[in-house]
């Protein structure tokens, strides 16, 4: 564990972590692709060399990106090839874009999700806004989303700091880095929440969307799993692989960290069959809507 910083500080190091995140997510950086030299990524975000060696070391430990010196940085995981290395043959996989994409292609948009924070679905439904907005795709008559997440009043299992072996045991772990782990995990979700809200809200501010209805509210639970539904069609469920890794907090500060990987989760999808409502489809689809659906009417409340 140790501490470096950037003259730029922390809000430097966030703002290009999350956009390299978001840009491979969307495809912007495919798999295989190099990223921008460090250079070049220094001046168009306006952060230090440092920062921009943290945010990669990051995206490495995420096991975004391969680095080797001479070579640039390599996307080698991507929301479709999810997996440790590239896949020489396709898996059972899935992936979130297709999915919203495919769910901003109906006539009425609808979406539940269960989430530990938003910002997969943030990069994915920004993206089919902007399409909405070029013409790209066919102008919905409605657009509503229901979104639980985890309550904030939730001492959350992760992430977790990790102490040196040298200071003892985890339950005497400080309790001020607990905190501002979590806090950073926090503004991660409200950043997201309030991108991903304002995507849609502006469709409907702007005359663009007859309606839009966004709804995110909290419930008192820790997600194991991430939940995606296109109610009465289909779903994407993909549980959180707990890693130890670095991580990096708002102020530079790198600490070694329990903690999930959201971006990078493997999904499986699963279809509801209309005319067979005993399918394994069928029935994991009607299971997890009516999950979602008591949680959202007995355990949410409003997010403040």
């Amino acid at each position: 564990m140790g501490t470096e910083r950037g003259d730029d500080g922390g809000k430097g190091s966030s703002s290009l972590l999350e956009d390299l995140r978001a840009r491979i997510a969307d495809g912007t950086y495919p798999l295989g692709a190099l990223l921008p030299a460090q250079r070049e990524l220094a001046v168009e975000f306006g952060v230090s060399r440092d920062t921009v060696l943290r945010v990669l070391r990051e995206l490495k430990s995420e096991g975004w990106i391969e680095s080797r010196r001479g070579s640039g940085s390599r996307v080698v995981k991507s929301p479709v090839h999810s997996g440790r290395e590239p896949q020489a043959a396709p898996r059972l996989r899935a992936a979130l874009g297709p999915f919203v994409a495919r769910a901003f292609a109906q006539p009425v948009v609808r979406l539940d999700v269960f989430t530990l924070t938003s910002e997969s679905l943030d990069a994915h439904v920004r993206l089919q806004a902007e399409r909405i907005r070029t013409g790209e795709i066919a102008i919905p008559e409605r657009v509503e989303l229901r979104m639980l997440l985890p309550s904030e009043t939730l001492e959350l299992p992760y992430p977790r700091a990790v102490p040196p072996a040298e200071e003892g045991t985890a339950a005497e772990r400080p309790a001020a880095l607990q905190e501002r782990i979590q806090e950073r995990l926090r503004g991660i979700t409200r950043r997201h929440t309030t991108s991903l809200r304002s995507a849609l809200r502006d469709l409907e501010t702007e005359g663009v969307v007859p309606s839009v209805d966004v709804q995110v509210r909290q419930v008192p639970l820790v997600p194991a799993f991430k939940l995606y539904l296109r109610r009465g069609a289909e779903a994407l469920f993909g549980p959180y692989e707990v890693v130890e890794r670095p991580v990096l907090l708002d102020d530079g500060t790198e600490i070694d960290a329990l903690d999930v990987l959201g971006l990078g989760s493997t999904l499986t999808r699963h279809v509801n069959d209309e005319g067979d409502p005993d399918s394994t489809g069928s029935v994991f689809m009607e299971s997890m809507q009516t999950w979602f659906d008591s949680c959202w009417e007995r355990l949410s409340v409003p997010l403040g």
